[in-house]
């Protein structure tokens, strides 16, 4: 039986921007569903209730496809850290927002994050990753590694470096966003900024309570 369409089809005036989005909005839910490999255009207009006629007008391949798909996520996910990270607060508060956006429940669900790992998963899609969103990791990181430099001054934390601190983050981030996606019943976003939250307040103990709000 075929799948049902993921959403109810615009109407005929629909902008060229709502198509595309809706088109890889359709594509997420298939890699989450078939993985890379097992996502074709004709699924995906089936999943987004459209022509295939309208997926090769947008996206000449689906290799296109998928390009859009991952720039689309990576820069939902650094749209949403950036405009945490408010440049009227404290270097602490703009670590822990950064730290928060990446457990917020619009980026962090199994449903994106299978999507992620399946581009992480494959050779030919790992190294399209890179190209596409690297930078943006490279960014995330630089910015952390600089709050850090500016705590360890604040604190005085001697023993502290602020490169060791920012590349451990970035492994508790992919560590965690796996474990999550793959045991669901002993992992999931609160615990896992519990987790980091406590390893920075052990890194810095006199600017980290980890006691407060969960992501929303």
């Amino acid at each position: 039986m075929p799948a049902p369409a993921l959403n109810k089809a615009p109407s005929r005036t629909a902008s060229p921007e709502i198509r595309r989005q809706q088109l890889i909005d359709a594509t997420i839910a298939s890699i989450s569903r078939f993985g890379i490999s097992g996502t074709t255009l004709n699924r995906v207009t089936q999943e987004a209730g459209l022509s295939l006629g309208l997926v090769n007008f947008h996206f000449k391949s689906k290799d296109a496809l998928l390009l859009a798909t991952l720039r689309h996520l990576a820069d939902e996910h650094r749209d949403l850290w950036i405009g945490r990270s408010r440049s009227d607060l404290d270097p602490m508060a703009k670590l822990r927002a950064i730290v928060e956006a990446q457990f917020h429940p619009r980026i962090c669900n199994r449903r994106k994050l299978a999507v992620w790992f399946a581009f992480f998963g494959e050779t030919r899609h790992r190294e399209a990753y890179r190209k596409s969103s690297g930078e943006v990791d490279l960014e995330r990181q630089t910015i952390t590694m600089q709050l850090c430099a500016q705590i360890v001054d604040e604190g005085g934390y001697e023993d502290v470096a602020p490169d060791e601190v920012s590349r451990t983050l970035e492994g508790l981030f992919d560590g965690l966003w796996l474990n999550i996606l793959t045991y669901p019943d002993r992992f999931n976003r609160q615990t896992a900024l519990q987790d980091v939250l406590a390893y920075l307040s052990r890194s810095f103990p006199k600017h980290v309570d980890i006691c407060g709000e969960s992501p929303e």
